[in-house]
């Protein structure tokens, strides 16, 4: 009763429980608490690395830090230690002098585009041939008038040679007819007083035939021959007198012209025959390079055939010393640009090197799929090497070729100089 009644007996009885529960008191303890500051002490080592590289990254750059990267780049290390309190003042190869450097204020939009020839040449034989012999291969650089490709030519030059001959024939006709010799006319002659001799004696034999018929001691048959004789000879002597004549005066002008129409006509066909001839050799038609080669020795090369399979160009070439950017800038950007607009230009491949470059073209039409309207920037030469030396004119497309990405920077002025 005194348990339940009083409590006094039960409230000892639950706080020994309450003890027995608890951890004891020795080295556990310890570590329990040691655990429990591990995380507050990473957040403190977290918060001074951060602190640290913040502070690196907001100081300024090293001159020797500067001159390295200089030297990486190819740079002017004496002109690096004025300039590393502005890096963006830094000159790159290739660029045009100080103003290539442009600031953010100068700058008025960047852009993406792809290099393009200003001519692309696809150079095409003008008649159909075999291939004998190719000389060239892509990257060549040649010269205007270099022999790219040689024709198989013997059908061709024996026309040729056909043409010659009847142009010769046709102007010794004309020469026959313009040029008289006395032999041939004293020729003539001589026929014509033989002729005149012979209707004489003709003309006595029909006299006497005529005597003869008029005693009837002649035969019908005879007379009719005595008759017939002297007027053939009568006709033949006075054809030879109009030879004669002809002679004397020279030919009808109707037959000269109609000599000189052949004539000149057989010399068309040796200009014709010349040039077929002559187009066997495949020339360059400008100075370039050659960007792409489309037929191989032994191959048939047909200027028409356009779907028969058969090679249709020989090659395609360009001026690597005349190239444009074909950019397509958005139509909420076109404001920004506008014609003879100074540019900075380069290949993705090659940041290190500054053209410099100017809008030749705004193209009047928009492009309705990419909502954007095209535009050519004329890119200006000579460039620059590394060293800064103007490099040769057979070496421009080093650095700058065709399809290339490049990125063009469109400034807020006009350009003063057009030349490339």
């Amino acid at each position: 009763m005194n348990e339940t009644g009083n409590n006094g007996p039960a409230q000892p009885a639950l706080s020994e429980r309450v003890r027995s529960l608890r951890l004891a008191d020795n080295g556990d303890t310890n570590g329990s608490g040691w655990r429990s500051w591990i995380p507050w002490a990473v957040c403190g080592l977290l918060f001074c690395a951060t602190t640290v590289f913040a502070m690196e990254a907001l100081s300024p750059i090293s001159d020797d830090l500067i001159k390295t990267i200089a030297k990486e780049r190819g740079l002017d290390v004496g002109a690096v230690p004025a300039a590393a309190a502005n890096p963006g003042s830094l000159m790159l190869p290739g660029s045009a002098g100080p103003s290539a450097s442009a600031s953010s204020g100068d700058i008025a939009l960047e852009s993406k585009g792809y290099i393009i020839p200003f001519k692309l040449i696809q150079v095409s034989p003008k008649i159909t041939g075999t291939v004998l012999k190719l000389n060239i291969k892509e990257g060549n650089h040649v010269q205007k008038g270099f022999v790219l490709a040689e024709l198989e030519d013997v059908e061709f030059k024996s026309d040729y040679l056909h043409c010659v001959a009847s142009a010769r024939a046709a102007k010794a006709r004309i020469d026959e007819l313009k040029i008289y010799r006395d032999e041939e006319i004293r020729q003539a002659k001589a026929d014509m007083d033989e002729a005149a001799a012979q209707l004489q004696q003709m003309l006595l034999k029909f006299n006497r035939t005529l005597k003869l018929k008029e005693r009837n001691a002649v035969a019908i048959e005879d007379y009719e021959a005595a008759v017939s004789s002297h007027d053939s000879m009568k006709a033949r002597v006075e054809r030879l007198r109009l030879s004669y004549e002809l002679l004397q005066k020279g030919p009808r002008d109707a037959k000269i012209a109609a000599a000189e129409g052949d004539y000149h006509q057989a010399e068309a066909d040796v200009l014709k025959a010349k040039w077929r001839f002559d187009n066997t050799r495949i020339l360059a038609p400008i100075t370039g390079v050659i960007l792409s080669k489309k037929t191989e020795e032994g191959n048939l090369v047909n200027p028409s055939a356009f779907s028969s399979g058969l090679s249709a160009s020989l090659c395609e070439m360009a001026d690597l010393y005349d190239l444009e950017v074909d950019l397509s800038i958005a139509e909420r950007d076109i404001a920004k640009v506008f014609d003879k607009q100074e540019c900075r230009l380069h290949a993705e491949a090659f940041p290190d090197r500054l053209y410099r470059g100017y809008v030749s073209r705004i193209m009047p039409t928009a492009d309705r799929s990419k909502a954007s309207v095209p535009v050519r920037v004329c890119v200006q030469f000579p460039a620059l090497d590394r060293k800064g030396q103007p490099l040769p004119k057979e070496q421009q497309g080093e650095f700058l070729r065709p399809d290339m990405g490049a990125i063009v920077t469109f400034l807020n002025r006009k350009a003063t100089n057009f030349e490339k």
